[in-house]
């Protein structure tokens, strides 16, 4: 970022012409202001979040900015907002990670771990940021340690028992009921979902094509790539979903190829899946653990890692494995008695 005093001098000016309530307060700005405008380490943490996102904005989708941003905003930036940038030590970051790690909901209820894990990524990043492109001496996070778990200890999912008796409360509601069949049996994603369009699903092939993903930021509706290459994916479908696809379809009036089949937003499927549970009495569960319900099922049924791993899109089937190994019977007896059975 380079520094031009004619930007600094009408910023300054236009500043001024707002009023301080003291001098102090004036000059500070301009310091803060000064710092920013050179790349100086000195900037505060908060000036520098503000280049770091201007930077993101050109290199990731609008939906990823507004997930980093929202997060930031929330729980990095009230703690290190003032503290210049050079000056934030591991101490710093340990007290951040103590105040969320000991904070409790009214019903005494902690973070989960992964959330922890995924915040505490998340100053990593923007410290590493500051290395590679600020000469920040080091990264503080990485003397301070880590907190929370990559993993969560229990995975919530539905057994076939438990989504037919969830299903069958959602009957009377044709959208929700479409909504959830499709993503019971094919695992797709909550953007991919609401991305899709009577174009994607092929009922002479038994296939619904995933493209592309949808979110909603602020008042506008964003249509993005997918999260990854790999979900780029053809899924096949069971004819009892061609059919309840088909239904619905018929039903929608002036449906086009490339409307949206579902004109839904995310807390339209959080507030039909809390209907559901309630209605049917089965344990709530997120809506994205219907992804991991269809990938429980086809371990269930005795499917291979690597065809779970295409048809969740998953870039990389080790991140299958890591996810679901759990759900995978113990082989070793079985191993023992087969080579019982090839020994003299």
């Amino acid at each position: 970022v380079q520094f031009r005093y004619s930007d600094w001098k009408g910023e300054r000016q236009q500043k001024l012409k707002r009023g301080f309530a003291t001098k102090k307060e004036a000059l500070q700005w301009e310091r803060d202001f000064i710092s920013q405008s050179t790349g100086s380490l000195g900037m505060t943490f908060g000036d520098f979040i503000s280049l770091y996102v201007k930077d993101m904005e050109h290199r990731l989708k609008p939906s990823t900015v507004a997930s980093k941003k929202w997060l930031i905003d929330l729980k990095v930036t009230p703690f290190f907002k003032k503290i210049p940038l050079n000056e934030i030590k591991p101490t710093h970051v340990r007290q951040w990670q103590n105040a969320l790690t000991s904070y409790r909901d009214e019903n005494g209820k902690p973070y989960a771990q992964t959330y922890l894990k995924c915040i505490n990524n998340q100053l990593t990043a923007i410290f590493n940021y500051a290395v590679k492109y600020y000469g920040l001496k080091e990264n503080p996070c990485h003397k301070a340690g880590s907190m929370g778990k990559k993993k969560a200890d229990e995975m919530l999912f539905w057994t076939k028992d438990e989504f037919q008796t969830f299903i069958e409360s959602m009957k009377d509601r044709p959208a929700s009921y479409t909504v959830f069949m499709t993503m019971y049996y094919t695992g797709i994603r909550e953007g991919e979902l609401l991305a899709l369009t009577p174009s994607d699903i092929d009922f002479e092939k038994k296939t619904l094509t995933v493209n592309k993903s949808y979110q909603r930021l602020g008042k506008e509706d964003i249509i993005t790539t997918p999260k990854t290459p790999k979900s780029i994916r053809t899924i096949p479908i069971p004819d009892g979903l061609c059919n309840c696809l088909q239904e619905y379809m018929s039903h929608c009036y002036g449906l086009q190829k490339d409307d949206r089949l579902f004109p839904y937003t995310k807390s339209f499927l959080y507030h039909e899946m809390e209907y559901g549970c309630k209605a049917s009495g089965v344990k709530r569960i997120r809506v994205h653990d219907i992804r991991h319900s269809h990938a429980s099922l086809l371990v269930e049924m005795g499917f291979s890692p690597l065809l779970i791993a295409e048809r969740l899109g998953h870039e990389k089937v080790q991140t299958t494995m890591d996810t679901y190994s759990h759900l995978y019977p113990n082989k070793q007896v079985e191993v023992a008695r087969q080579l019982d059975g090839i020994m003299p």
